[in-house]
């Protein structure tokens, strides 16, 4: 039994909830050990057993999106998590247009999130928080933008466990992730956690998948459209969002920060 205590919504205070407590009879530990054994599509599998609809799939119609979004379109309707997408309203058009094709091709039933607050009444309260240079301004947006609105949505869906696209080889931050961890009082898991670009380009081939269209354009990694870049000889993945001054948008971090 792992000594992990979740924070609130998820932490007991009546025999009732204990019962009902997926997270109390789970060891994170134990659980890891045998996730690095099975293939990711056995890991999203695992997840849906153990959490049943507590558990989701997250998504942002990324470079990388249809790996995962592929995956549990094989499982059937009734056997997939559901899908909840956080639309910053700052997305490419060419993502916008991505998502609506992998929709229609892989049936799948999308859970759109988006903050409170919308572009134009953000921007006029507190200006284009992208735009300053300012590490801080950028934590602030991604939490009004993404952090919150996703935690939102989880509460809201009554969300123990959650899916993620990421990789160990993407940040610094990710390498020391593991298949499953606790974020913000909810477990992660991480079914491709160990796969490489090679990995992904393979499997989206060999299943017809079809790339982003700014993966053409020498994309390799694609969030908002202010803060995603090309490739280039000095740069490239994740060093090449929110303008080099950072790589995590908060979402998969410990703490919104």
């Amino acid at each position: 039994m792992s000594n992990f205590t979740p924070t609130n919504p998820l932490t007991p205070n009546s025999g009732k909830n204990k019962e009902k407590n997926p997270l109390l009879n789970i060891g994170l530990k134990e659980s890891r050990e045998k996730l690095q054994l099975m293939k990711a599509e056995e890991r999203l599998n695992w997840a849906i057993k153990e959490f049943d609809s507590r558990f989701v799939l997250t998504t942002s119609f990324g470079i990388q999106s249809a790996v995962l979004l592929n995956m549990i379109h094989g499982f059937g309707k009734e056997n997939s998590p559901k899908v909840v997408w956080v639309d910053t309203g700052y997305l490419p058009k060419e993502t916008y247009t991505y998502a609506e094709q992998l929709t229609n091709q892989l049936e799948l039933e999308i859970e759109i999130v988006q903050s409170k607050i919308s572009p134009a009444r953000m921007e006029a309260l507190y200006g284009r928080l992208w735009s300053t240079n300012s590490v801080e301004d950028l934590e602030k947006y991604n939490h009004i933008r993404k952090v919150e609105p996703l935690e939102e949505a989880f509460n809201k869906l009554d969300v123990i466990c959650w899916a993620s696209g990421v990789r160990g080889g993407q940040t610094t931050h990710r390498r020391s992730m593991t298949y499953l961890d606790s974020i913000r009082g909810r477990i992660s898991l991480r079914p491709i956690l160990e796969w490489s670009k090679k990995d992904i380009f393979y499997y989206m081939k060999e299943n017809d998948l079809p790339q982003h269209p700014l993966f053409e354009q020498g994309y390799s990694t694609v969030g908002d459209w202010h803060s995603s870049k090309r490739d280039s000889e000095e740069t490239q993945g994740r060093k090449t969002r929110f303008q080099g001054l950072k790589e995590e948008c908060g979402i998969h971090l410990p703490e919104d920060t």
